[in-house]
């Protein structure tokens, strides 16, 4: 599977009978799969269909999907208010030996108001179909355009984090290669530890002085953080070759990365190994942040 982004936006539009369509989708950042649906009056029904279509193809992000819909050319029809003419001609009846019982003519009918009324016409079940079809196969259009634009996005990410993941097997094997992270080193820092602290009290005891010796060099190895590091460096190009909705989880290990590198820079005894421990530091915020935009 490939990686897909959270951001994109699409457009189709078309004609339907007298209709004239536009489908507008915009997709951003979201924890989860978030639909705004907006149609217009009439074609709600369609809703259903919308949010089906969308969630086959998207896992993540807040997804605004608007349908605009207006008629290509007013046609209007001449609608006769039946009731109001009946009551006309009633009237008239009425006062057949009042007034003067000439003939009635037509201007004089379309003079009062609300016996002619001029509509749009209603579209028959068939016509409603034609759209109702014209508009999905719009919608699905909309949906790859957006999803095309969401996976090409998504491979530009990945290069983007692959470089960023070497970078950071770089910095760690700079800390791993460092001078101060050799035997002779580390026998040394704890041989000058160990004197500070006979000088600052002759009463330790040969049991409480290797303790103390175990305790720091313990304290100063980064063996351990620097495989957990290697680990989660091969663990997140997994996980960038598996594809698919993977942010969350290469979320989480940017949150490892990051523990990892705060350890390093606190267990630091050489000005190379902090300073790449702050770098590794930077790297990481940048890969997180970018990892903000996948699906």
């Amino acid at each position: 599977m490939t990686l897909q982004s959270m951001t994109g936006f699409a457009r189709t539009e078309g004609t339907s009978g007298r209709f004239r369509w536009v489908w507008e989708l915009r997709s951003v950042n979201g924890k989860g799969l978030d639909l705004r649906v907006r149609l217009p009056q009439g074609c709600e029904h369609l809703e259903a269909d919308v949010r089906r279509e969308a969630a086959a193809h998207f896992a993540r992000g807040n997804l605004q999907i608007g349908l605009s819909l207006s008629v290509g050319e007013s046609v209007v029809e001449p609608v006769v208010n039946q009731a109001a003419l009946s009551a006309v001609l009633a009237l008239r009846e009425q006062l057949s030996g009042i007034v003067d019982p000439a003939p009635l003519r037509l201007d004089a009918l379309l003079a009062v108001r609300g016996i002619i009324d001029f509509r749009e016409p209603e579209d028959d079940e068939a016509a409603r179909l034609s759209r109702d079809a014209d508009l999905r196969r719009g919608l699905v259009d909309a949906i790859a355009q957006l999803k095309d634009m969401r996976l090409r996005e998504g491979a530009a990410l990945r290069d983007v984090l692959l470089l960023q993941l070497g970078r950071i097997g770089e910095l760690v094997a700079l800390v791993e290669s460092d001078p101060s992270r050799t035997v002779a080193a580390l026998v040394e820092r704890v041989a000058q530890q160990v004197a500070l602290l006979v000088q600052g009290s002759a009463m330790l005891d040969r049991d409480r002085l290797h303790q103390e010796a175990a305790l720091l060099a313990t304290k100063a190895d980064l063996r351990e953080e620097i495989d957990r590091l290697g680990a989660h460096i091969a663990a997140a190009r997994a996980l960038l070759a598996a594809g698919g909705p993977v942010g969350r989880k290469l979320d989480f290990m940017a949150q490892e990365f990051n523990r990892e590198s705060n350890t390093i820079c606190s267990k630091s005894n050489a000005a190379a190994v902090t300073a790449a421990g702050i770098e590794l530091k930077v790297v990481v915020d940048q890969f997180r942040e970018q990892i903000q935009n996948l699906e």
